[in-house]
């Protein structure tokens, strides 16, 4: 997962046990885009100051998904509902008979869940 994309997730996450001002600072570099020298000048400190306060971030959000796993949890489970729901296309697909209906409420619930997660 390319690192950018997997901060995010784990932000989402976790996010929420960082305090206020490591995900108000965090918020700025990585979802508005801002610099060190804009997020530093915003919040009245150095820009080393931010830059050590984000990776400290980065740490904490890995250090939470190394012990709790939610973030690979999620996406275990996307990928089987997605499989769940392949095969049931697939055998819709192919004309189940009396199956069909049942066919058609797992993808029913199949779609409903991915949207969910």
């Amino acid at each position: 997962m390319e690192k950018i994309v997997e901060l995010g997730l784990l932000y989402d996450f976790y996010g929420e046990l960082l305090t206020e001002h490591q995900r108000r600072i965090y918020e700025d570099a990585v979802f508005q885009d801002m610099s060190l020298a804009e997020i530093a000048e915003e919040a009245g400190i150095s820009r080393q100051g931010v830059h050590d306060l984000l990776r400290r971030c980065d740490k904490l959000l890995l250090g939470y998904e190394s012990k709790l796993h939610l973030a690979e949890r999620f996406m275990e489970a996307k990928k089987t509902v997605k499989e769940i729901l392949r095969l049931a296309e697939e055998a819709s697909e192919s004309g189940g008979g009396g199956q069909t209906e049942q066919l058609k409420e797992i993808q029913k619930l199949s779609n409903r869940l991915l949207e969910e997660l």
